[in-house]
Formats: structure tokens, sequence, C-alpha cells
């Protein structure tokens, strides 16, 4: 079942972001200026904490990958525990960056843990500058859409500026997906306009459709909401944060899946996949087994439709601007039967 009370927030968020638009702040700023506030709840702080996958995931790579010695940026410290793995790791100095108030409660901890060797800044990692760059860059930037909480931008920003030639980022490599999906049929919810109820015909209220993009994607975090996937999931996308930038990312994705298991499309999954050395991996995939569960993720719902196995379903995603969902645009039609590639991005 979809999330109802992050979907609560989510309009809250969007509501808020509008009425700070309307007084002339920028959609970036308004984006900061709620995320500062949504990361400052204890209650959010308690859901990725108490996140086993995800938590197991950061101990393991931050074992791994941070060495005696280096000097790290935490970018969106939260109440600190990245920054006290690797200085438990033997960091010579941790740079934990956060601009919400959980700052504070990030420095209580920390001496209550007796942890030493990190430095805790409040302010927005662009604003932040260091005489030395640094070895490591650790982040959890990821949102349920995997770009909503500027991931890109805000990482290659530090990495251009404050990391070493050579130097690691924690995590770097990313797969995002954007697969057909028919939803478990008890749960599923039209589109009013889509409706029949007893003879009473909702078809008219297509004049209506809302304008609010919110309207059409939802969040979830119980997998079993996706009944089932249509074709074999393949990353419509994969970049690496130490080579990516943002004005390279595409604004168009079109892809191509062969229909493996016949059905009825409700919407298209949006969910991502982290790896660290080929064998530790963070997902938010619906059916995986050991997804972190924290994490939402989206279905952009679609006008219905039906395939048979052996179709080509051809699924289009527009871009505006990545971290932005409302600038985004998703599309589904039988392929031509002509058409080459299956379940090729």
């Amino acid at each position: 079942m979809p999330n109802k009370t992050f979907g609560r927030v989510l309009t809250r968020v969007v509501s808020a972001v509008r009425r700070l638009i309307s007084r002339g702040q920028s959609p970036e700023q308004g984006h900061r200026d709620n995320n500062r506030r949504y990361f400052s709840g204890l209650h959010e702080q308690e859901r990725m904490l108490a996140d086993r996958p995800r938590m197991t995931f950061y101990h393991t790579a931050i074992e791994r990958h941070i060495q005696p010695g280096d000097h790290v940026i935490d970018l969106g410290t939260g109440t600190g525990i990245l920054a006290a793995f690797a200085s438990r790791r033997g960091a010579a100095q941790v740079h934990a960056l956060d601009h919400s108030p959980i700052l504070k409660h990030a420095r209580t901890l920390a001496e209550a843990n007796h942890i030493e060797r990190v430095r805790f800044a409040s302010c927005h990692s662009t604003e932040f500058t260091l005489p030395q760059p640094v070895d490591v860059i650790l982040h959890e930037q990821m949102g349920d859409w995997l770009f909503d909480e500027a991931m890109i931008p805000n990482v290659c920003d530090l990495r251009d500026r404050l990391l070493k030639p050579g130097g690691r980022i924690l995590p770097a490599c990313f797969e995002f997906f954007c697969e057909p999906v028919q939803l478990d049929t008890a749960r599923h919810v039209p589109f009013i306009w889509n409706l029949n109820v007893h003879g009473y015909d909702y078809s008219v209220m297509e004049r209506h459709r809302p304008q609010e993009t919110n309207y059409y994607n939802l969040c979830g975090n119980d997998g079993t909401l996706v009944d089932y996937f249509l074709a074999s999931p393949t990353p419509a996308l994969v970049f690496d944060l130490h080579t990516v930038n943002e004005a390279t990312l595409p604004h168009e994705l079109h892809l191509q899946r062969l229909v493996k298991k016949a059905g009825r499309i409700d919407g298209l999954a949006v969910y991502f996949r982290t790896t660290v050395d080929d064998d530790l991996q963070l997902s938010s995939a619906p059916h995986d087994p050991g997804r972190a569960p924290h994490w939402g993720f989206r279905i952009l719902r679609t006008e219905p439709g039906t395939y048979a196995v052996g179709d080509v379903i051809d699924v289009r995603l527009t871009v505006g601007r990545w971290h932005d969902i409302d600038t985004w645009r998703w599309s589904h039609a039988h392929a031509p039967a002509a058409s080459a590639s299956p379940d090729k991005a």
C-alpha cells in the first residue's frame, strides 16, 4: 500500500515549496529549506538508523575503504553515525556537514560515544571549504527516486573542489530503474476517469485531469504493492559519481522492454541500486528481499494497457531537472513489430 503518511508529508512539502517560490524564493532554495526541516525530525532519523540493510552497507563500505590517516568529508551527516564509523576506522579527520538543526544532536552523540577527530560544520555543502583536499567523500544523498536530494550536484560540487585526484566517493556507482509493472489488483487504484462503479460511469472526469504532478506518482514502501514486473528489470541509467556531471545526464530516456509475463501495465516502478566492490549492494527495488526498507519506491501512474508475452513496451521518460519530479513526463506504448533491441535502454 502506498505510504499515506509520506504522501501527506510530500504534499505539504510541495505546497510549501510553491509558497516560497511565490514569495520570490528560488526552487533550489525552497528545496534546501524544506530538506533542512524534514531531516531535523527524529522520526526520520530513527527510520534511517533502524534500516538494517542501509546501516550494514555503510558500515561494511567504511570498514573496507576508509583507511587510517584518511581525511574524510561526511556529506549530510545527520546524527553523525557515518562520521563516527569513519573515526573509529582511524580517519585522521572527518568533516561532518549538515545544514539541519539535527547537528546539535550529532555533537551530543559524538561526545557521549567518545568519538574523536570529527569536526561538525553547520552549513550547506556548497558553502564549505578547506585549505587541503580530502581522501574520501562519504555521503547518503539518495532519495526515493534517487535524485531528489540533489545528490549529483552536491556530491559533484565537493568532488570538483575538495577531493584529491584519485580520491574515493562512497558510494559512487548507481543504477536507476524505470520498469513497467502490474500492481496488486486488490490495492490498485485506477485514475478516476477509468472507473465504472456498479454502472456509474466516471469517464467524463477525464476532462478534469488534475494538473498537480504528485497526483500522477505514488510512493510505496511495501514491495507487495507490485504484483510483478512485465519484463526483466534492466537499468535505465548507470553512472559513477567519480565521473558524472549534472550537465551530462540525459534529459530523455527511451526504453524498450520485452514482455516476459503478460499482464496489465499500471505504472512504471522507479527505484535504484548502488554497488561497492561488485559484492556489496544497497537497493530500493520492490521485490528485493534485502531491500532497504526506509526508502520508498515510486510508481509513475500510467493509462492502462495490456501486453502479451513477446510484445515490446516502448517507454519514454522526459526530464527537465532530475531532482524535481514535477518536471518529469512519461508514457508507454506498444513498440512497432519490427522494433529492435528489446530490454535495451
